[in-house]
């Protein structure tokens, strides 16, 4: 127990000693969450008024950052197949920093579903002994919540172990951690069915109404996933000791190029089912691309978006794009931007719009809404930011524990 709290201890003063831009940036992310939570606290206090949702589109920003951000939590796997089953020893050194990013991701997910339903004491409504009833096995959102929660408890724990042993120079016990890998790999996979089998089972909202939810839902979590992790490990290897191989990052490109472009495949399959036979059923997609009775407020996000994961899809094919590093964290950042709006406002919006009973009522944030959650997004960038300092402090030796003065951390 004793080497336990010396372990938090040591954590918390790793994780509080920096250079000035580690401050500057820690300084900045507080602040966010600080304007964040005064507008959080404003609109508990007057209501979803202050909102511009409504009672035709009931799920608005926060929602649409939830959906995209499940699938960020669940594209940790890519690197968890490597590294736990084949073994592979550059991902392995590496992989902590991906379930902690998930774990990351799926904090902030919950977050964005309690600021969403506007009183969070809603949220005891699915919660038994609380008041609640959780009413599986019948409902769908109640196999997600389970889901996703098993889910958290996983990369919360997995991780947690392997860290802890490494920290205390142990030999891990494989049967502690090594039966759960599989279990959490099922489950990576089984948070994006949930949630697409979620939206897709409301048969009245036909835009999400589809049978390749699911896959597309898969393969545009494994697109943004190796984009975002590129990019975080470039950032490890320019500000902390742990050198991330190069086979670690040759092996996410190979990734993306193979499902950027099956993601494009699918989008034009999902346009084609719903434009082509210009059923009554195809008002949402047409809404969403070419507007809809004058109404044509999400064509400036769609088209854009769509043009920005051709774009990132086209400089990952191509072997001479791929290799230059400036065109290819151009193509990361236009694939996270452009999935983002694909697959969060542009997928959640459209589904509300025109309502069953044939309404037109247009959404977009407000100012309000989207600091809020750029306070949760905030959030997640700290907690990711303290937490990958001090793992690659273990990972490096930098912070291990010592029998004698129970912590040494070596400059």
């Amino acid at each position: 127990m004793r080497n336990y709290l010396n372990y938090w201890l040591s954590m918390f003063r790793f994780a509080i000693k920096g250079g000035k831009l580690y401050y500057l940036w820690v300084g900045f992310l507080v602040a966010l969450i600080g304007w964040g939570g005064l507008l959080y606290y404003h609109q508990l206090v007057e209501g979803l008024i202050v909102t511009h949702m409504s009672d035709q589109v009931s799920w608005g920003l926060g929602i649409a950052n939830f959906v995209y951000f499940v699938g960020v939590a669940a594209s940790a796997v890519i690197l968890v197949f490597p590294a736990y089953i084949n073994r592979n020893q550059d991902i392995k050194e590496v992989v902590l920093l991906a379930q902690q990013l998930a774990f990351t991701a799926i904090v902030m997910c919950l977050l964005f579903i309690i600021t969403d339903i506007g009183r969070p004491e809603r949220f005891l409504h699915m919660i038994p002994f609380m008041g609640g009833h959780l009413n599986l096995p019948s409902s769908i959102l109640a196999w997600d919540v389970v889901v996703i929660n098993i889910y958290f408890v996983l990369n919360l724990y997995v991780p947690a172990y392997l860290l802890y042993m490494r920290y205390m120079g142990r030999q891990t016990k494989w049967y502690l951690y090594y039966p759960l890998i599989f279990v959490l790999m099922f489950f990576a996979i089984g948070i994006q069915v949930s949630e697409a089998f979620l939206l897709s089972g409301l048969g009245s909202r036909y835009f999400w109404n589809t049978a390749i939810l699911a896959p597309r839902f898969i393969i545009s979590a494994f697109s943004v996933g190796p984009a975002i992790f590129y990019l975080v490990f470039l950032a490890v290897n320019y500000h902390t000791k742990l050198a991330v191989k190069s086979t670690v990052f040759d092996y996410l490109k190979s990734v993306m190029r193979v499902t950027l472009p099956i993601n494009l495949f699918l989008l034009l399959c999902e346009i084609f089912k719903e434009l082509y036979p210009g059923t009554l059923h195809a008002a949402s997609a047409q809404y969403l691309y070419f507007g809809l009775k004058g109404h044509h407020l999400l064509i400036w996000f769609i088209w854009p978006a769509t043009i920005m994961n051709v774009i990132a899809a086209l400089l990952v094919s191509f072997k001479q794009f791929r290799n230059n590093q400036v065109l290819f964290l151009i193509a990361c950042h236009l694939c996270i931007l452009g999935l983002w709006i694909e697959k969060g406002m542009g997928l959640v919006i459209p589904g509300f719009i025109p309502t069953p009973l044939g309404e037109i009522s247009e959404y977009y944030p407000n100012l309000d809404e989207v600091v809020l959650c750029l306070g949760i997004a905030a959030i997640g960038a700290l907690m990711f930011t303290v937490i990958a300092k001090v793992t690659t402090g273990v990972l490096t030796g930098e912070l291990r524990y010592e029998k004698k003065s129970s912590l040494k951390e070596r400059d």
